[in-house]
């Protein structure tokens, strides 16, 4: 026994030519800025202070301090937001695996039992006397039915729908991607600015021991000079009030210089307290190269990856309305099934009794009450917002750039007034330690001296810790070269 169900293919094939059809708008890349261009350059960068060189990658590398290297190795691979953003991406490529994957057929294998008792039916006897003993001669009739069968569906993308969801995926997984770039650019920055606030306390502690040193020796002296009666009660009491602010500063910096410590642990994927033993003996602050190559400014946007990811999502947003005007117009399916078997298993074997049925659909619900066009109104919105989003990434990574080129600037100049402060109080140290050598000054003027010396390099520490820290928010705000 043969059956066919055939329903004509041929509106199908016919309306399959049509889905080169793809609604809404065409993303036609970033928008411009209002001066007409994506990026102005920068007119306040300084010439001494940068190059046109282009930026390198490692940038952390110019530095010259291995143990910071590592340590930005170390985190790269083993921090946990790093992770979770390679998470992210890994999500995202697989969703647009299955969008493609979408836009082909789906097909299913099926095998079926089913053993139907009817009570008070007669589906035929087979002694042909109907096996009745009722009053109408009908009796319980059990069947059963065995298939094997093969079935496939297909929604034709006539509008382009489904090609708009494609391109939305693909755009969400390449920013993905920037976004993955955007957390390490900020994670290298992260562990160099720990790493040179760590530097910068411990120096300062020891500074800052050196001067209680020297403030012991002062009040010790002062005591001498009142016991023999030439100080002061007020001399005494100055003496004592400076030692008590010389040791009031190091608790707070001895807190500071554990919680980088434990910071850089936790940057790296590490507990607290896994980096001491390594970095707990004080080390020099790491000075940024004599300019900051920076390459082309108005290639900023390139290197971002923020502004990057800023611009893919305004791209996914510009797919998803094409995504929901398709939703507006008819959508055509199509449905086939070929199965084989019958009544009992030996009709499986049997190839000339099969089942083909094939089926086109189409639908349109055109009668919404203004529910697609609401969508459709949604989604430009979005785009909109999207837009909005990414003007304002790239004036705030302008703004970036231009304040840390600024700070770096003025840094390098306050660094080497700083310098310059230093030697002389070092030449000054020297000669009033000559002088009470020589007898011509009191040891409190030597004492004063050295005193005045520790100051200053207190404040030269700190200022080139910041000047090595506005290096590399000038990185950070470049975007470190990622690509």
């Amino acid at each position: 026994m043969r059956s066919y169900l055939l329903l004509p293919l041929t509106a199908a094939v016919a309306a399959g030519t049509l889905a080169g059809c793809t609604v809404g708008p065409n993303y036609a890349g970033p928008p411009k800025s209002a001066s007409g261009t994506v990026a102005p350059g920068f007119v306040r960068a300084d010439a001494e202070a940068t190059t046109s060189a282009p930026p390198v990658a490692e940038w952390w590398k110019t530095l010259g301090d291995a143990r910071l290297d590592a340590l930005i190795v170390q985190a790269l691979a083993g921090n946990n937001d790093v992770q979770a953003s390679e998470a992210r991406l890994r999500q995202a490529r697989a969703a647009l695996g299955e969008q493609r994957a979408n836009q082909a057929p789906k097909a299913n294998v099926s095998a079926l039992y089913a053993h139907a008792h009817i009570p008070g039916a007669s589906l035929g006897s087979s002694d042909g006397d109907g096996g009745g003993d009722g009053e109408g001669g009908s009796s319980d009739s059990d069947l059963n039915l065995y298939n094997l069968g093969f079935d496939a569906s297909w929604e034709i993308d006539l509008f382009g729908g489904q090609r708009r969801t494609v391109e939305a995926a693909r755009a969400t997984a390449e920013g993905a991607e920037a976004s993955l770039a955007d957390v390490q650019v900020s994670l290298s920055a992260e562990v160099a600015q720990a790493y040179l606030n760590l530097r910068d306390r411990q120096q300062r502690i020891a500074l800052g021991e050196q001067g209680i040193g020297l403030q012991q020796d002062v009040l010790a002296l002062t005591r001498q000079r009142f016991g023999a009666g030439t100080a002061t009660a007020a001399e005494v009491a100055d003496a004592e009030s400076r030692l008590a602010a010389t040791r009031a500063q190091i608790a707070p910096l001895a807190a500071q210089r554990d919680a980088y410590l434990n910071a850089l642990a936790v940057l790296t994927g590490q507990e607290p307290g896994a980096v001491d033993a390594d970095l707990l003996a004080p080390g020099e602050i790491p000075l940024p190269p004599a300019s900051v190559p920076i390459g082309d400014p108005a290639g900023l946007i390139a290197h971002r990856p923020d502004i990057r990811a800023a611009e893919r999502t305004l791209a996914a947003e510009t797919a998803r309305i094409g995504q929901a005007e398709a939703a507006r117009f008819p959508r055509l399916s199509f449905m086939g099934l070929i199965g084989i078997g019958g009544t009992k298993i030996s009709d499986l074997g049997n190839l000339d009794d099969f089942v083909a049925i094939g089926a086109p659909q189409l639908s349109w619900s055109f009668l919404d009450f203004g529910r697609n066009k609401a969508r459709v109104g949604q989604a430009e919105a979005k785009r909109d917002e999207a837009e909005a989003r990414y003007r304002g990434t790239v004036l705030t990574a302008l703004r970036d750039a231009e304040d840390s080129l600024a700070r770096f600037r003025e840094g390098r100049t306050t660094v080497a007034a700083l310098a310059r402060v230093r030697d002389k109080a070092a030449l000054t140290a020297r000669l009033a330690q000559d002088r009470y050598h020589a007898g011509t000054a009191t040891k409190t003027v030597a004492l004063g001296a050295q005193s005045d010396l520790n100051r200053a390099e207190q404040d030269l520490v700190t200022a080139r810790a910041t000047l090595t820290a506005d290096y590399v928010a000038i990185q950070k705000a470049l975007g470190l070269a990622w690509r």
